[in-house]
């Protein structure tokens, strides 16, 4: 079990390096089942750019809800993710409703169907940023540290989207909520062209204002945590960085924060927990 743990940590490390650092801010007891639930994140996350089409998509994620519902034993045991997390979830009593939300949003990814509007869009980032922030707080200090999980997921999901938008928009998928698009005439045909335009810039700043409402709701709710529970939120301080950056970049090549002073973020939030979402 122990390499199991191992190769989830160097899973972590190489593709989600922030939650890696701050995971490294976390009692040494506790690191092994974030990594664990980090590199299911990783799995799940990466459905489209591994299977390439809907229908693989689909079948690795219904592999992943039967492992979290207990009907892959033999197969989890002979991967080193599904057999970590499942320890984890034994372990620490994660929610396993939770987990399988997760999977289920995860869902949208696999499909060039655009988002209908903001409140899908919440949904969607409820379900996958703010849960994930949900079951590592779990995991650190219980079912009591959750509820400042809810807007701080949605505003670095949101943060995350906009950074991928070129990504995105390459791809023929949208993020952006088609009501926000539709207030500002932004048709989705001008965004894959990568026809750059005030009313997208106009729809892109109202998505970073929305992430901004949500990063400031869930400042409140940080601080009163107790300590422990910090690490699940160390990534959030790299949230208000990254919008400002957003708000004055090519939309189709959007500023982003080196990793020196990504691990320079984290590392002044672990000190002074007001910077998390400040």
């Amino acid at each position: 079990m122990q390499d199991a743990f191992a190769y989830c940590a160097e899973l972590v490390r190489t593709a989600d390096r922030d939650r890696f650092l701050a995971s490294l801010f976390a009692p040494a007891e506790y690191r092994g089942a974030l990594h664990a639930l980090y590199a299911f994140n990783v799995e799940v996350a990466r459905v489209r750019e591994v299977a390439h089409a809907p229908l693989p998509g689909e079948i690795r994620l219904q592999w992943w809800r039967e492992v979290i519902g207990g009907e892959r034993g033999e197969e989890a045991k002979a991967n080193p993710v599904a057999a970590a997390l499942l320890a984890a979830i034994e372990r620490h009593g994660l929610v396993r409703e939770r987990l399988q939300a997760l999977i289920e949003a995860r869902r949208f990814d696999l499909y060039d169907e655009p988002m209908a509007c903001t409140a899908d869009l919440e949904t969607y980032a409820r379900d996958t940023s703010s849960g994930l922030i949900a079951s590592a707080a779990h995991i650190l200090i219980g079912a009591n540290g959750t509820q400042a999980a809810d807007p701080a997921g949605i505003a670095y999901a949101i943060a995350g989207l906009l950074r991928a938008f070129p990504i995105h928009a390459a791809r023929h998928q949208l993020y952006v909520p088609g009501d926000v698009l539709e207030r500002h005439g932004v048709v989705a045909q001008d965004i894959f062209a990568r026809k750059p335009s005030d009313g997208l810039r106009a729809a892109l700043t109202e998505l970073n204002d929305l992430a901004r409402r949500h990063l400031a709701a869930s400042g409140e709710a940080i601080t009163a945590l107790p300590r422990e529970a910090l690490p699940a939120f160390l990534p959030l301080a790299l949230v208000r960085p990254s919008l400002e950056r957003l708000a004055h970049s090519d939309p189709f090549a959007p500023g982003e924060i080196g990793p020196l002073r990504r691990q320079w973020l984290i590392w002044r939030a672990a000190r002074n927990p007001a910077r998390i979402a400040g």
